[in-house]
């Protein structure tokens, strides 16, 4: 029988990470070419190549879990050891904008075996505008370009009004003739349909005040600059923007972590403090808000 979680006092709070005892917390980005975690009191300790082995198979491909299994496995020989012994893990993982529910369930699959005892889902540009310290309450646009897949998002109020995607990246350069023009030129077109879709201003708003660039196509000078020409508009790069996903991922969890209601391993959530709804688990079979446009939008 198991037995009834204590419940704390309602002015009760976790200490800060690591002085917090009661917890252990991981951010995680599984993106297609690199994987990166960050564990809680120790800050970034996995950026390695997103691979199963034997056989070096790629478990995610742009942007997609396609190997749920592998990508389990990967998980827990990279991560699963660094953790405490017995450990029951708070886990927030980024996934793409575009993903849909399908891709959040796959990442939850793969997450299990860490025996986490909650996992949230943050779309990687929130986690991208979290650690660039963005003010969320004007609207921003995040490009984000990886190495197997570039997304275009407009974000006001924290949530994503509308978004763009393609599976190209910086992996594709000088590959089939893809080169740093021809990648500007396709992000510049994504941009211009968000601005034609938008009916509010805000997409222009957003624009005008600099757009945020993250991820290792931040990192390519020819690149940046290219983007720059064609976007005739300020370009923000994002500190350290190839490790900016998992670094607005901690946010998040830190946030969660702080909050009354967090749960301690023998505990539950507090009855009289509920998360607060940025970063409160959703029920298996609802899509989280954060994690898809606005209706009528793609």
């Amino acid at each position: 029988m198991t037995a009834a979680p204590r419940v704390r006092a309602a002015s009760g709070r976790h200490r800060l990470w690591p002085l917090c005892r009661q917890c252990c917390g991981v951010a995680l980005d599984p993106g297609s070419a690199r994987t990166r975690a960050w564990v809680a009191g120790r800050g970034l300790v996995v950026d390695v190549p997103t691979v199963t082995f034997p056989g070096a198979v790629y478990p995610v491909q742009r942007g997609t879990v396609v190997d749920v299994p592998g990508l389990a496995r990967m998980l827990d020989r990279v991560i699963g050891r660094r953790l405490p012994r017995h450990a029951r893990p708070l886990i927030v993982v980024t996934t793409p904008v575009l993903g849909g529910t399908g891709q959040r369930d796959a990442v939850r699959a793969a997450v299990r075996g860490l025996r986490p005892r909650g996992v949230l889902t943050v779309t990687g540009a929130r986690a991208v505008a979290l650690a660039a310290g963005a003010d969320p309450g004007r609207p921003r646009l995040v490009l984000d370009i990886g190495a197997h897949l570039t997304e275009v998002v407009l974000l006001a109020d924290g949530a994503v009004l509308d978004a763009r995607r393609t599976a190209l990246g910086t992996g594709d350069l000088d590959a089939a003739g893809t080169t740093c023009a021809g990648m500007a030129e396709t992000t510049a077109a994504m941009v211009a349909a968000v601005l034609r879709q938008d009916r509010t201003g805000l997409a222009l708003e957003a624009l005008r005040s600099g757009v945020l660039l993250a991820g290792g196509g931040a990192l390519r000078p020819e690149l940046t600059s290219r983007l720059t020409g064609r976007l005739h508009a300020p370009l923000h790069i994002v500190p350290a923007p190839h490790t900016a996903a998992v670094r607005g991922a901690a946010r998040l969890l830190e946030a969660a972590h702080a909050h009354p209601s967090a749960t301690a391993a023998s505990g539950g959530p507090h009855p009289h403090h509920p998360l607060p709804a940025s970063v409160r688990r959703p029920p298996a079979d609802r899509e989280e808000e954060d994690d898809r446009p606005a209706p009528g939008r793609r």
